[in-house]
Parts: structure tokens; sequence; C-alpha cells
């Protein structure tokens, strides 16, 4: 038996010695179990009374003897529930969570259908950043219980946060049905909301939310970040002024009002608020978030080294959670799996799905690296009246993972496509099609009357460019290009997860940039396609002219609104949402330039594909 969370734990060479996992139990009695059962009835009886002490013990704060009733226990029945939750407590108290999580999921395997624990260990992972296995847990209670509130506010939280909107603003409102007077599940929905753009209903639930819970600063300050990203700065800042009189110095409306200051230009102001932050909770510990903001603000304050020590920190911050490392063999992997089944002599056998029907939006897809200028190009296009925004969509992802299913095949992505020559299979790939226009459909703010056109720009949808290819073939794909060191300081500037959690460390971001680059590479040697590559500093040289360029390529008309497309008041849903509200600037271009000193260790490994994009390193 092995309930390691994270990451294999030496095994004692006695099992009477201590486990490693840090229950404080003897390893036979814990990670060394060779079964685990419930207690016989019998034995639950005569452990009743001690359990009782141990929990009054707990409730009474006094943990070192609740331990050792919990010790005792547990070293003659190792299957005692309630046992077992009490331990965990005791160890979340010390805010060892990995222990923690190898106690609740011992629970859990013995009382599988219990509901309360399915949520605990769910919300567990969920806080840990275990977003996938937190979501197993959560449908484990859902499935048990259907009308639970709980689980349901838990699958919505989770699948916000791994940006799977439409579902779970479903789970938000099964829970709201279910318990409608809680002003958190109002806000919760509200930041849902906010994720997909629809930001008058986010409102509506923002302002539900303080209606329920007048004095939850948590519900106030999501508000606050709505308003703000709607560019509502002034009641942004009226809502924030309310959360101070509520909560005097809370960190999260320091940090709010840091951002505030930030979005007008305030520099000096913002860095005030951060250093008054650190300086009034001294000796606490501060998340990623915290430096993130820290490093935008002295970035543009020109002090570079100390910005550049800012994003550090939040870097090493998030790779000490295990989920978050570079999946270096996945990547190479997959990559290598692609490059030898998308060959052209394979390419020129399989089948094409047909084109969208008439009465289909079809989209365009913007490809390219992450921070590489694809929310610029598609505020840019969006801002034509016939192109809606689709933002990051997750669907080309989604449908690598179906395509076995659909196939009926027994072998994985991309192998299965072999089986399109089955005569079986022959709608399969309009099937697919369909699928993912069906699921843009569903998401409900993408399509809009009239409108036959809508965007695609999910960060390294490259990566399965070929098929893409099969399923949309005379969809158009911009290949966003910029320089390739720019793309790595950007990245390693902002927290996101794609490319296989590559952004936390200069030399994994330069790793992927280089090998996605290669596969990009092989695609374009071995197919045929509607492709253009376009640069980020050509666009930022001559806005009229890629304009122009652009439209020409996805067949439309031209559109003076396109050069204005700051003005465009959609809310662009990625890390780049402040800055394409801003007219075009050039201070991006050769960002790299004030962080040269740092980026030694990685220029080596950028410079073939630097060089080959045409560009130099100064």
């Amino acid at each position: 038996m092995n309930d390691s969370p994270a990451e294999t734990k030496a095994v004692p060479t006695s099992r009477i010695q201590p486990c490693p996992c840090g229950s404080g139990l003897r390893y036979k009695y814990c990670c060394g179990l060779t079964a685990l059962t419930l207690p016989r009835t019998s034995e639950i009886e005569a452990i009743e009374p001690v359990y009782r002490e141990g929990r009054s013990c707990f409730e009474q704060q006094r943990f070192e003897e609740a331990e050792k009733y919990c010790h005792d226990i547990l070293s003659h029945a190792p299957g005692h529930v309630r046992s077992l939750r009490l331990l965990a407590d005791i160890r979340r108290r010390e805010n060892r969570l990995d222990t923690v999580e190898i106690l609740l999921k011992r629970a859990v395997k013995l009382l599988p259908n219990d509901v309360e624990l399915c949520c605990e260990l769910s919300l567990l992972l969920y806080e840990k950043g275990a977003r996938q296995e937190a979501k197993q847990y959560a449908r484990d209670a859902i499935r048990q219980a259907p009308e639970n509130p709980q689980a349901h506010n838990l699958m919505g939280m989770i699948l916000t946060e791994m940006h799977d909107y439409p579902p779970g603003e479903f789970h938000y409102r099964r829970a709201l049905e279910l318990h409608p007077a809680v002003g958190k599940l109002c806000a919760n929905l509200g930041l849902n909301l906010k994720n997909q753009g629809k930001l008058t209903e986010a409102r509506e639930w923002y302002q539900k939310a303080m209606e329920l819970e007048p004095d939850n600063v948590d519900s106030l300050l999501g508000w606050v970040r709505m308003e703000e990203t709607a560019r509502q700065l002034d009641k942004a800042d009226e809502y924030l002024q309310m959360a101070e009189k509520i909560k005097p110095g809370y960190p999260g409306a320091m940090s709010a009002q840091s951002v505030m200051y930030r979005r007008r230009g305030k520099l000096q102001e913002a860095l005030a608020v951060l250093d008054k932050l650190e300086k009034q909770y001294a000796g606490g510990t501060f998340g990623a978030g915290y430096f993130y903001d820290r490093g935008e603000v002295l970035d543009k304050l020109g002090r570079y080294d100390e910005s550049f020590e800012a994003f550090t920190r939040a870097n090493e911050a998030i790779r000490e959670i295990p989920e978050r490392e570079y999946k270096k063999a996945n990547a190479n992997n997959l990559v290598e799996r692609l490059k030898n089944f998308f060959t052209r002599e394979r390419l020129n056998k399989l089948p094409r799905a047909e084109p969208p029907r008439p009465e289909q939006s079809a989209p365009i897809f913007i490809v390219g690296f992450p921070r590489s200028g694809t929310t610029m190009v598609e505020q840019i296009l969006t801002s034509h009246p016939n192109i809606c925004a689709g933002d990051e969509l997750k669907y080309i992802g989604e449908l690598t993972r179906v395509a076995p299913q659909v196939l009926n095949s027994n072998l994985a992505y991309p192998e299965c496509l072999v089986d399109l020559w089955l005569g079986e299979n022959r709608g399969a790939l309009d099937a697919l099609r369909d699928y993912y226009l069906k699921k843009v459909e569903l998401q409900g703010n993408i399509i809009q009357p009239g409108v036959s056109r809508f965007t695609d720009k999910m960060p390294l949808n490259e990566t399965h460019l070929g098929f893409i290819n099969l399923i949309f073939p005379h969809s158009p794909i911009i290949h966003l290009i910029r320089h390739p060191l720019d793309v790595v300081c950007s990245s390693y500037f902002t927290d996101f997860t794609h490319g296989f959690n590559c952004s936390y460390g200069l030399d994994t971001i330069a790793e992927h940039y280089v090998l996605v680059r290669g596969l990009m590479d092989h695609y374009l040697e071995n197919m045929d396609i509607n492709y253009l590559a376009i640069r980020y500093e050509d666009i930022v040289a001559d806005v009229d002219g890629s304009v122009r360029k652009l439209l020409d390529f996805v067949g439309e008309d031209w559109d003076e609104h396109c050069l204005n497309f700051h003005e465009n008041l959609r809310y662009a849903r990625t890390a780049s949402y402040a800055q394409v509200t801003e007219k075009l600037y050039t201070r991006s271009v050769n960002r790299y330039q004030n962080y040269r000193q740092h980026l030694d260790e990685v220029i080596p490994m950028l410079e073939p594909a630097i060089l080959k994009l045409g560009y130099q390193v100064d």
C-alpha cells in the first residue's frame, strides 16, 4: 500500500520505525500496511471511549495528548476512520498537508461512499494545486449525493480554476439552487462569469453576494477585480474603499490597491503599497501573486534587476508545488510521437473533414507560444464586425482525448488516427468537427447572431496542427512569431500552466520553446496548410499594413475598427487583458535587453531558433 501524494518516501529498514510520511505512526501501521480493513463492531465498541478522550483533548487544544490517543488506536486498528481524520486534523494544524492527504486518502479508501470525506479530500487537493485529482474526488461526491451543494460548489471551484468555465458555471448554479442564501457561492459564480467575459451577469451576482454577506471582504474584492477588468476603475476604487472600511489593512485589499495604482500609471504609489504590505506582515509567507505584482511594478519603473529578483521569487514559490513541475518526459514523448505520425506520406492518404456547414460559424486559429502576441492579434481581428472572440478554447486538446473513443480505436492519440481508413469511421472527422463546434456553441458567449467567424487562440495549439488540419483543413492558421528571448522573458514573468508547466524556469521555458519550434518546422515541411506567419515586431512597426495583411488572409473586408483595437470593449480573458486595452506601444520589443545579464544560460539553447527566425542577440 502506498499513499504517498507527491513523491516516493524512503522505506524504513525496520517496519517498527516511524513512517516517513510524517503521521507519527510506525511504518507497519501506516504506509507499510499490506492490508487495510474497517474495524469489527466489537473493536469499535472498545475503541470508542479512547477516541472520545482523544477528540476531547483536541477540542481543548491539548494536541500532543490527542495525537497519542490516535496513535494508540491506529496501532491496534489502522482502519479506524475517525481516528485517521482526527490525526489528519492535528497534522493540518501543523500545515503538513502531504501527511493530511495520505491520511484522508486512506480514510476514503475505507469509506469510498462518504460524501463528506470525499469533499474534504477534494478541497485539500484543490488547495494544493492538484486539480485533476481534486476533480475526481468531487466527481465521486456528486455521483453519491447529486443534491449536495458543497460537492457542486467544489466542482465549480475546480473547473473554474482549470479554465473549464461553462461546466463550472453549471455546478455553481446547481449549488445555488440547493443552497441559495450563501453570499460566497454567489461571488464564486460571479468570478466564473467574469472569466467568461459575462461581465453584466457577473456584476449582478457580486451585488447579490454583498446583499447576503455585506461584510465578506473577499467577495467584495472579487467585485473590485471584476470592475477593474471591465475598465470601470472608479467603481473598483469605490468598492475598494468599502473593503478598507470593513477590514482595514487586509492584505488582499492592499494587493488590489497596488493593481489599481498600476492600472492608472501611478507606479510609485503601487510600489509603496507593496512595500507597506511586506513591512506590515514581516515574517509572513508571501505567495507568488505578491511577487508577480511586485515584479510588474518594478519592471515599469525600469528597476530591472529588482524586477527579475521578484519574478524569480514568484517562480520559486510555485516550483515548490509538486504538481507544477515541468513535465519534460511527457512533452518530449508527445512531440516525438506527433513527428513520427504526421508525415507527408501519411497526411497525403488521410481523409479530411468537410468544411463547416453554411449555418455554422467557422474558426480562425491564432497560434503561437504564450506571450508572443496572440491576444493582440485576436483583439485586432475581433474588432471586425464579422469575427467573434473565442479566446483560449480548450476543445482541440479535448478532441485529442476523445478521438480514440470516437474512432473505437485501441490506440492512443495520435496513432488512433490510422483507424480513419476503416469504413466504420468514414464520418468520424466530421463528427469531431461538429463536437468542437457544438462545444463552442454551448459556451454561450462566443457565437453572435449574423457573425460567421470566431477565433481560437489557445496557447500552443500549434502542437496539434496536424490534427487541426484533418478537422478544419480550410481554416486560417495565423502563427505569431516574436523574438525568442522576449518570449522567454515574458513567459517567466507570467503564471501559466500551458506547455506542461514550463513557465516557472528560464531553462524549462527555453527547452519547451525549442521543442515546439522544432515540431512546428516539421509540420510546415510535411503539410500544405492555410497558414500565415506574422511577426509581433512587424505589427508594432506597421499596424496599418499588418491589419490589412491579416484581414486579407482571413478573407474579410477592411474595417477601421481593427486599427483601434484598444477600444474593443470585450474582456480578453488572458494575462494580457490590460495591455490590449492600451494603444499600441513599442516598449515590449526587445524587452529582453533589460534582462540580458540574466539570460546567459538559455541563449545557447535558443540561438539556433533565434538565427533561423531572422533575429539576433544584442
